[in-house]
């Protein structure tokens, strides 16, 4: 099988803010001396894995990112009749397994990525401590596991500065997604009506606001390593593969979240190259290095990427063994093919 899997998708979407940062605005980047839209990689790894679609496929198989794991345990034990002292201390003990704790109560400092496996154990150890009535042992805090029983921490990784030996290299390398053209940020200046106001007295709004917005063609690339997410998952090739089809199919079907009821802007890929082999990856943004520029983005972005695409080709050799491409621009290929080319050997 191959080792690395190379997701390239181009992916239209109408006036909309998915990604904001700290003034509101949709983030946007400079490149090749022209200002884009940006989606961060962040928000295209959450909202993939918090899809619907990605949560459907991997039930059972995914880790909770949370800083309460503490809080939980204690809040369990004070519900069974142990003592607030004691279930303070007690959650503490178990919780700081995870990450370094605040001062006071029972939260993790940082995000702390368990997988259900760990859950499992920790929910186990609090119905023994219930049943006993005493604080854990020293050896029944090994809780954490070197391979992690959850999909998303395989594919993207996991940091535990207090317990470096549990950290997981992530499998999965996703770029932040750039529009292949230039985009001016504009502004929507939206009122709200009070809906008993009759304008006997005031015909005035009750709420005057504004929000940024741009819509664009966004270049996506997504870079799977199969072997590192096979060993991240204890060797369960089956389970890595499931993995990568239920990414696939989020990363081509769910858009960000950002003000989508503002903007409904919801869209899937317009065309999506998948690449495999044992050759090093690279992406293909430099394909939008000059920005697209004219009446039609789709066709022009098709063309670009497909002859960058090649002249890599020609100049270092073949870049993959093998590619299956979705053109929704022409109603070609499909994404049940796709997914089943990703599965060939």
């Amino acid at each position: 099988m191959s080792r690395f899997v190379q997701l390239h998708l181009l992916t239209s979407y109408p006036p909309a803010n998915l990604n904001r940062d700290d003034l509101g605005r949709p983030k946007t980047a400079v490149m090749g001396g022209a200002e884009r839209l940006r989606v961060s990689s962040q928000s295209l790894k959450r909202t993939w894995r918090t899809s619907d679609v990605f949560q459907q496929a991997m039930k059972n198989h995914l880790g909770t990112r949370t800083k309460r794991l503490g809080t939980k345990v204690y809040e369990r034990m004070v519900a069974a009749g142990i003592d607030e002292s004691d279930a303070m201390k007690w959650a503490r003990e178990i919780a700081d397994v995870f990450g370094a704790l605040k001062k006071d109560g029972t939260e993790i400092e940082q995000l702390a990525h368990i997988s259900p496996g760990e859950w499992a154990a920790v929910n186990q150890l609090v119905d023994r401590l219930i049943d006993e009535r005493r604080a854990p042992k020293k050896d029944e805090l090994k809780l954490l596991r070197t391979t992690p029983d959850a999909v998303d921490i395989g594919l993207f990784g996991r940091m535990l500065a207090a317990d470096p030996v549990y950290n997981v290299e992530a499998a999965c390398q996703v770029a932040h997604a750039i529009s292949v053209h230039r985009v001016t940020i504009e502004d929507d200046y939206f009122t709200a009506v009070d809906d008993l106001n009759d304008g006997s007295e005031d015909m005035g709004a009750s709420h005057i606001g504004e929000t940024g917005f741009a819509s664009g063609l966004f270049y996506s690339y997504v870079c799977i390593d199969r072997n590192q997410l096979i060993d991240n998952l204890g060797g369960n090739a089956e389970l890595a593969d499931a993995a990568i089809e239920a990414l696939t199919r989020a990363a081509i079907q769910v858009a960000p979240r950002g003000k989508q009821n503002s903007f409904g802007s919801r869209a899937y890929a317009s065309y999506v190259l998948a690449e495999k082999g044992d050759q090093q990856p690279r992406s293909l943004a430099v394909s939008f290095l000059r920005p697209v520029d004219g009446h039609d983005y789709g066709e022009q972005a098709l063309r670009a990427i497909r002859t960058q695409r090649d002249h890599f080709d020609q100049v270092y050799g073949a870049c993959a063994d093998d590619r299956y491409e979705i053109d929704a621009f022409r109603g070609e290929g499909s994404l049940d093919a796709l997914c089943a080319f990703l599965r060939e050997q």
